[in-house]
């Protein structure tokens, strides 16, 4: 991943951990929570100056705090502006066509691959949602196995299953939401 030279950084509470949310001057470019796999090294956010003031920080923060509150699916909370332009063309394919998962729906990794156009590509297609630099705003934790099953999630597959919960999504692995 690529970031702007003008990242800036807050940490942000949540109920599953505290995230780290990075914004650059086109929109929110990160969230991850604290030691999620693929999150960039500190050698590269403690370059990043801390601004918990940056609106789009502060957008972030609200939308969290809403979303984890149990606001409502129809209003969604997500509505700020987001920069992707840190992956490769195929990973923002990717990241795009999750942003279309509604809440309270899953999709699996092969139908995910036949929306980008791309049948063939399930794999590609797993590595860039492990690699979605928006945890939670762009709903990676929405893909599941071709069997409905709870599969792989960077920030761990009990956040994965808390987070499916709380929007009541229907999967197969139904005793991991209970």
């Amino acid at each position: 991943m690529n970031f702007p030279s003008s990242t800036v950084q807050a940490r942000l509470p949540s109920p599953l951990g505290s995230i780290i949310a990075a914004a650059s001057d086109h929109g929110l470019c990160g969230l991850w929570f604290d030691g999620q796999r693929h999150q960039p090294a500190d050698t590269i956010t403690t370059r990043w100056p801390e601004a918990a003031d940056h609106p789009v920080l502060q957008q972030a923060a609200q939308a969290l705090d809403a979303y984890f509150n149990g606001a409502d699916g129809a209003d969604d909370p997500f509505d700020l502006p987001l920069d992707l332009q840190g992956g490769t063309a195929f990973q923002q394919a990717v990241w795009r066509a999750l942003l279309k998962i509604p809440r309270g729906e899953t999709l699996s990794y092969g139908l995910l691959s036949e929306r980008i156009g791309n049948p063939a590509a399930v794999r590609a297609v797993g590595a860039a949602v492990g690699h979605n630099p928006v945890s939670i705003i762009v709903p990676c934790h929405r893909v599941v196995g071709a069997n409905g099953s709870l599969t792989g999630y960077a920030g761990g597959l009990e956040r994965k299953a808390a987070l499916l919960k709380l929007e009541k999504a229907r999967t197969t692995a139904e005793s991991l939401l209970a």
